[in-house]
């Protein structure tokens, strides 16, 4: 029994040494794992909170892209609606093209016949003092003139002057009736008071093209060329004769048509259009740059006719410059 006690002694001995190493570290895992919880709070938080800011990212983003689908709606309207209004705008152009080269077509054609009254005029008053002059050299003294012998020179119908002649065809009274057919006779008075054949036919032509005769129209301007080259006329002729083969799609002709307006009639009133619908009519063969540079030439040379509106709106709605680039220097 007294064996005993000392063990028991040194039992309760190591015991009492070994409980306060295994309280300590109970202690640190319990503030250990304090710590991670909270730590494993604070990550939750975070998580929620950046859950939080990238849905309020989301709608952000969702909110541009609806604006942005909305702007482009709107820009696409305002290009459709600014493409109908160039669109309209061209349509009016052409038009109002269409309704100046008719004006100018008749005021070209009124021109022909003033300048046939005119003609014709100058030729009557020509006539006019040359029966005058004759007369007046040829009429007898009211009394028979005595010769150098002293006999009468008798007064003869045969040696008084053709007679002026009336309405249809009479002799005016205080003239010989034998002479009435005397003007009748002359075919250089005829021929004078005859108007021109160019401009009737170039009226018969335009008024076919008008029509749209081109198969006829084309002949009759064709011949105004062949027999009067030099004339004015004969420039509108050409235009003419391209724009039906620019109708007919035969653009390489129109070109060439249009040409001859540019090349041997610079000042023609069909300059500008001709300059105009040669550049359609590259753009039509595919040079673009040659019809560019057309209507460029066109801009140039007439910068304030309505032609040249329409090649403006033409270079812009391609997108190109109305003056060309220079590099710089």
């Amino acid at each position: 029994m007294i064996q005993l006690r000392p063990r028991f002694a040194c039992t309760l001995l190591v015991l009492a040494l070994a409980a306060p190493p295994a309280f300590a570290v109970n202690k640190d895992m319990v503030q250990l794992q304090t710590q991670v919880q909270e730590l494993q709070t604070a990550v939750a938080r975070l998580q929620q909170s950046n859950d939080e800011r990238m849905g309020v990212l989301k709608d952000l983003v969702q909110q541009n892209s609806d604006s942005v689908n909305k702007m482009s709606v709107a820009v696409d309207a305002l290009q459709q609606q600014m493409r109908a209004q160039n669109d309209s705008t061209n349509a009016r152009l052409d038009q109002f093209s269409g309704q100046v080269q008719t004006l100018s077509d008749s005021l070209d054609e009124v021109k022909a016949r003033l300048n046939n009254l005119d003609k014709a005029l100058q030729s009557i008053q020509d006539q006019q003092q040359s029966i005058n002059a004759a007369l007046q050299n040829l009429a007898p003294s009211p009394a028979a003139a005595p010769d150098a012998t002293g006999a009468a020179i008798p007064t003869d119908s045969s040696t008084l002057p053709p007679p002026i002649a009336g309405k249809k065809g009479k002799p005016l009274a205080a003239t010989p009736a034998g002479a009435a057919d005397a003007s009748a006779s002359s075919p250089a008075l005829g021929s004078r008071l005859v108007a021109p054949a160019p401009s009737a036919l170039y009226r018969t032509a335009l008024s076919d093209y008008m029509a749209a005769h081109y198969p006829l129209a084309s002949t009759e301007f064709a011949e105004i060329i062949r027999s009067n080259p030099a004339d004015p006329l004969a420039g509108n002729s050409f235009y003419y004769l391209g724009e039906i083969d620019y109708r007919a799609g035969k653009y390489a002709t129109a070109i060439k048509d249009y040409d001859r307006v540019l090349e041997q009639f610079p000042n023609s009133t069909k300059a500008p259009v001709s300059h105009l619908h040669k550049g359609m009519a590259l753009f039509e063969t595919g040079k673009r740059e040659a019809g560019i540079t057309e209507l460029r030439a066109l801009i140039t040379r007439f910068p304030n006719s309505p032609e040249a509106a329409q090649a403006r709106s033409k270079l812009t709605g391609m997108g190109v410059a109305v003056t060309p680039h220079r590099p710089a220097q």
